[in-house]
């Protein structure tokens, strides 16, 4: 016997596909909307078609952009350093860089990371786009700001050894104790990762 109307459900179940969204937070919103006042519902919808029909990649460093632009704001900006390209996985990561204001170089989204275990390799990535823009743009760094994951650093790896005979300098970023940390509830991994990249004090 159905519990709940099919439209009801199907909305219930559509959210609870979403990565973070359980059965009971997917109920929620789900009759969050049948309460709510109509123009909430139509304004949701209206920015789900949105994102699909009025967003596409990037052409250089396959960041989001508006449809029909080419380039990002960022890759179209002259106001950014362009000697310096920071590698991420994702869009999202590029957006958690912007925040913090203390980078003002260009990015390369890879959109994923080389996962074995679920089929991704490198040819599912955009690396062979990362190494055709590398013939046409004068990089002096790059910086792989892959997540410390198991597959982020088997990526940034998979990148460094790639990379390294080209006349470039390549760095990582730093990993290890948070700021207002105490050691003691600090993991294994992240202690370990503090010690490696410890450095002189000036």
């Amino acid at each position: 016997m159905r519990v709940l109307p099919e439209p009801v459900q199907k909305l219930v179940d559509a959210f609870a596909r979403l990565p973070g969204v359980g059965p009971k937070t997917a109920s929620r919103l789900t009759f969050y909307l049948l309460r709510a006042d109509e123009d909430i519902s139509k304004s949701l919808a209206d920015a789900l078609i949105g994102i699909k029909q009025e967003t596409e990649l990037c052409e250089i460093c396959f960041n989001i952009t508006r449809k029909g632009d080419k380039m990002c704001e960022i890759c179209a900006s002259e106001a950014r350093d362009r000697d310096i390209l920071c590698i991420v996985e994702e869009p999202l990561d590029v957006l958690a860089i912007e925040k913090t204001g203390g980078y003002n170089g260009l990015y390369h989204v890879l959109h994923g990371v080389i996962s074995p275990i679920e089929g991704i390799g490198p040819e599912d990535l955009k690396i062979k786009d990362l190494y055709e823009r590398l013939k046409k743009e004068k990089i002096n760094e790059i910086i792989l700001a892959t997540n410390p994951s198991m597959e982020g650093d088997a990526t940034a790896m998979y990148l460094h050894e790639r990379l390294s005979p080209i006349d470039v300098r390549i760095t990582r970023l730093a990993l290890g104790l948070p700021v207002g940390g105490d050691l003691e509830y600090a993991d294994q991994n992240t202690l370990l990762r503090a010690f490696a990249g410890r450095r002189d004090l000036d």
